[in-house]
């Protein structure tokens, strides 16, 4: 069985980050995914890096903000060097940022192709993370499309929940995207009126997707990484608790 990682940001709301990595570890996950305000200072980094020692878990996927990426890749492949992380992510596109037809999002992967081309050269992977926006059509096609068309050595990590809230069948775009996806967040969205006060999340298992399918097709098509998220939680523990129990039966 794959081991699962756990995305840090699902606990930004929740106690100290060495308790989270503390919680997690206790809990059996062996990895945890980092994002941007975790780095932001060269003494956040080392304070991550002795964290994640002194709880024996390890970081082998962050995300980082495009900004930071084209503006300091140098600084990104060292913070990925100091924390084992080989696969970087940029997970956001500000809406007012957002092209609108299918060629601008085209132009968009090859820019992200062009800003990655640094980190891909020191060793690590790179590619991008999706929302929702990716998978809603636009031009007789989707932006998540375009994206990999434009940026033909990019990665993929697949947010198979925000593609249901797009209103798309991730399984059949799992096979779609095949070995483009390296990695996919594992997360759940709460039946219509549940949940609302977790922004309509649920715990992994606890949701609509149907995890046995998409965790068989995720795999199917040689996906690797899977990283528990949350994006809002009531209670970072409980979901963390459910959600890994309920992956160890995947």
């Amino acid at each position: 069985m794959n081991k699962l990682s756990y995305q840090l940001y699902s606990s930004r709301n929740f106690g100290t980050l060495s308790e989270t990595l503390q919680m997690i570890a206790d809990l059996g996950y062996a990895q945890a995914e980092g994002y941007g305000g975790l780095y932001a200072s060269p003494s956040d980094v080392a304070a991550l890096k002795d964290a994640l020692a002194a709880t024996d878990l390890e970081m082998p996927s962050g995300h980082f903000g495009l900004d930071q990426v084209e503006n300091d890749a140098a600084g990104v492949v060292e913070i990925a060097r100091q924390l084992g992380v080989s696969k970087v992510f940029v997970p956001h596109l500000a809406a007012d940022l957002r092209p609108d037809s299918m060629d601008g999002w085209k132009a968009f992967g090859a820019r992200l192709s062009k800003a990655g081309a640094p980190l891909v050269d020191a060793g690590l992977s790179f590619g991008w993370h999706n929302h929702d926006f990716e998978f809603t059509a636009i031009d007789g096609g989707y932006p998540i499309e375009a994206i990999l068309d434009g940026g033909p050595d990019l990665e993929f990590e697949f947010d198979v929940a925000w593609a249901v809230r797009a209103g798309e069948d991730p399984i059949a775009w799992t096979k779609k995207l095949g070995d483009r996806i390296v990695a996919a967040h594992v997360k759940d969205i709460a039946p219509a009126g549940q949940c609302e006060d977790e922004d309509g999340w649920a715990d992994v298992g606890h949701g609509v997707i149907d995890w046995t399918a998409c965790m068989a097709a995720l795999r199917g098509v040689g996906c690797g990484l899977f990283v528990a998220e949350h994006d809002n939680p009531n209670d970072d523990a409980r979901f963390a608790r459910r959600s890994i129990e309920t992956f160890k039966t995947l």
